[in-house]
């Protein structure tokens, strides 16, 4: 059974990783930092596969290891010890002069201005398209915290992104 679930973790992360890639590029800011973030994630996931249990959503599963590879970051960097280059180093990255390249870097900032919480609970359900049920066990809070935690980010980012279609006019 091991390795029949080590077979399916496998294929199914091929499938995976371009939204593995975006919710990490949500959680680190930077696509140097998402890239880095998607590759421990993707290392752990397959060195634990065994642990997966089949009827259980691959792509929630991945999605907790991301985000606690991302909390085990934070944790290393308040330590002064960070794996990831600067987010200096990342700010230019794939910028483009092209209308929708700016429309994508506007929510990019106004994403990154949320609290972590708000930010976590938008790229789940909104971006990634997971269950309420599923987002609020990959956070590991009761679906009440997590409605009322998308709630608050939607309206932010709305006020965030009216803001700056209002100063672009």
């Amino acid at each position: 059974m091991a390795e029949n679930s080590t077979t399916t973790v496998r294929d199914g992360l091929g499938e995976l990783l371009p939204r593995l890639r975006r919710f990490a590029r949500t959680l680190a800011g930077s696509a140097h930092d998402a890239d880095d973030l998607t590759q421990i994630a993707l290392e752990r996931a397959l060195a634990r596969a065994e642990q997966w249990r089949p009827g259980e959503r691959l792509d929630s599963w991945v999605f907790g290891i991301v985000r606690n590879a991302w909390i085990d970051e934070q944790r290393s960097r308040q330590r002064g010890r960070a794996l990831f280059t600067s987010e200096e180093d990342g700010l230019n990255v794939g910028q483009s002069p092209m209308e929708g390249q700016l429309i994508r870097m506007s929510v990019q900032t106004a994403m990154a201005r949320l609290p972590e919480e708000q930010r976590l609970a938008v790229a789940l359900v909104l971006v990634e398209g997971l269950p309420y049920k599923e987002a609020a066990n990959i956070m590991a809070v009761p679906i009440g915290t997590l409605t009322s935690r998308l709630a608050r980010g939607r309206e932010a980012l709305q006020v965030l992104l009216g803001d700056g279609e209002a100063m672009q006019r």
